[in-house]
């Protein structure tokens, strides 16, 4: 790992991070080793002194309604909600934009932007980092992630090309498992349960630092014939080469398949960082976050865990919704007058609703505001005018915010008639060039792997045990209801 002494970062392209002489900096797993005794000691006190307090009441309708709502899952670095959005450890989207560290000249004047590399710092620790601590944890996971096995590789160049990203995504993860030092150690039985953390933590950067790859790896087979499309450039981060192996950067380590200029480029990049940044935990109870635990919880390795969550990720009522918000953009443009016409677009809305269809990127089952990573998203957009000022897609997306609630609202069906952050982020990214709307998702994977997997990490240390509800037949509920 590193942790300390002299380390050097030379930035070719957009600027130059050096970091030497941190013999003070404390390194994420040092952090960790300090803090899991002490969050492990008051879990225990709260079980002995407090064990039996009821939280929560389970009804039929919530057993029956897929249990929404109920208070029955210990998720310890995000929370949502209702009006504010999701907080991680606390910190809305609005603080971490603010508080985060950032790299003023790498990213000119888009000050809002951080690394998700920070992030990851602040899911685990529940510490905003120094821009030295990110640093040394973005140094960390470029040497972790500078090479794809050559057993995976294989193994994904076997795959036909029109197998859904998301199976060939999940395929890849799961196929990472043998290396997986969890497994292996507790198969050779050489760890004790109080040490099942250590090497679940080394599973997850691991993964996480191989997710640029595996998903360079998805778009090369599905888009380009299994030919490589960039570079993994280790002195970049983690983002950068997100956009570098789908062929999106102007750098000498992509082939630049939309060509970009410098700036183009950079705020596409830019766009990813801030993308992967927002979407890395959504509280625990979502499909994807609650398979990767509820997998996990029979102690498979972080690599078995996350290829689970990636299958709900990729269901029509979880991940996929970012695809269909922009089907819906572009069959509207192709039905209204004009993309700042009103009338047109409130009529368009409305022969949806009397068809009994919906207005895919609005409402949200829990959030009841506008949904913050949605405005963070289109900030972007506002940001870069000149950019977006003559593509009528982005151009419906702002103005169906001014319409779409109160249609919402007058049809008087929808809890939450303002929009979610799907609403947005994927006509952004339709608008840079990423046009395989299949592929979205997979995007949101490598983002959505940071806090479901930080969050393995402490399930291990605290030692929580398998998950195992119990479940009624139909018998048993009709005895409660008598």
């Amino acid at each position: 790992m590193l942790s300390r002494g002299n380390i050097i970062l030379n930035k070719n392209i957009q600027a130059s991070w050096i970091i030497k002489s941190y013999s003070t900096v404390i390194d994420l797993k040092t952090i960790l080793k300090e803090q899991i005794p002490i969050r492990k000691n008051e879990i225990q006190k709260i079980k002995k002194n407090y064990g039996n307090k009821k939280i929560d009441e389970i009804t039929i309708n919530s057993l029956l309604g897929g249990m929404r709502g109920n208070r029955s899952m210990f998720w310890r670095s995000t929370s949502l909600d209702p009006n504010l959005g999701i907080k991680f450890h606390g910190l809305t989207i609005e603080d971490c934009q603010k508080n985060l560290p950032k790299l003023p000249n790498t990213y000119g004047q888009d000050e809002k932007i951080f690394l998700p590399e920070t992030m990851l710092w602040l899911l685990i620790t529940g510490e905003v980092p120094t821009v030295e601590q990110a640093m040394i944890l973005k140094v960390e996971l470029a040497k972790r992630g500078r090479k794809l096995p050559d057993y995976v590789d294989k193994v994904m160049s076997t795959l036909p090309k029109d197998l859904h990203p998301m199976t060939q995504f999940a395929i890849g993860i799961a196929t990472l498992n043998k290396d997986s030092q969890f497994r292996e150690n507790y198969e050779k039985g050489s760890i004790g349960k109080a040490d099942y953390w250590e090497s679940t933590y080394e599973d997850t950067l691991n993964l996480i630092a191989l997710l640029p790859q595996l998903a360079g790896k998805v778009y090369s087979n599905s888009y380009n014939n299994g030919q490589p499309l960039g570079q993994f450039n280790e002195n970049e981060d983690w983002s950068y080469n997100i956009c570098s192996l789908l062929g999106m950067t102007n750098t000498s380590d992509s082939m630049n398949i939309q060509n970009f200029d410098d700036k183009k480029s950079q705020d596409f990049v830019n766009l990813m960082r801030l993308y992967t940044g927002i979407h890395v935990d959504h509280e625990g109870g979502n499909v994807s976050a609650h398979a990767t635990h509820l997998v996990g919880s029979a102690l498979s390795d972080a690599y078995l865990s996350y290829s689970s969550g990636i299958m709900g990720l990729a269901g029509p009522l979880h991940g996929l919704a970012a695809q269909e918000v922009v089907r819906f953009l572009i069959a509207m443009n192709s039905n209204i007058s004009s993309p700042n016409d009103k009338k047109s677009i409130k009529d368009y809305l409305w022969s949806l609703l009397n068809s009994h269809k919906v207005i895919p990127g609005y409402g949200h089952a829990v959030l009841r505001q506008t949904d913050p990573r949605w405005t963070a998203m289109v900030d972007f957009a506002k940001r870069h005018p000149e950019e977006f000022e003559n593509d009528k897609n982005v151009m419906l997306m702002q103005n169906l915010v001014n319409i779409a609630p109160g249609v919402l609202k007058e049809h008087g069906k929808t809890a939450n008639p303002y929009p979610n952050v799907d609403a947005a982020s994927g006509i952004l990214f339709y608008h840079y060039g990423v046009r395989e709307l299949l592929f979205f998702t997979v995007i949101f994977g490598c983002s959505r792997a940071l806090g479901p997997l930080s969050q393995l990490v402490w399930d291990r240390g605290l030692g929580l045990p398998i998950e195992r509800p119990k479940s009624l037949d139909l018998k048993s509920l009709k005895e409660y209801c008598d």
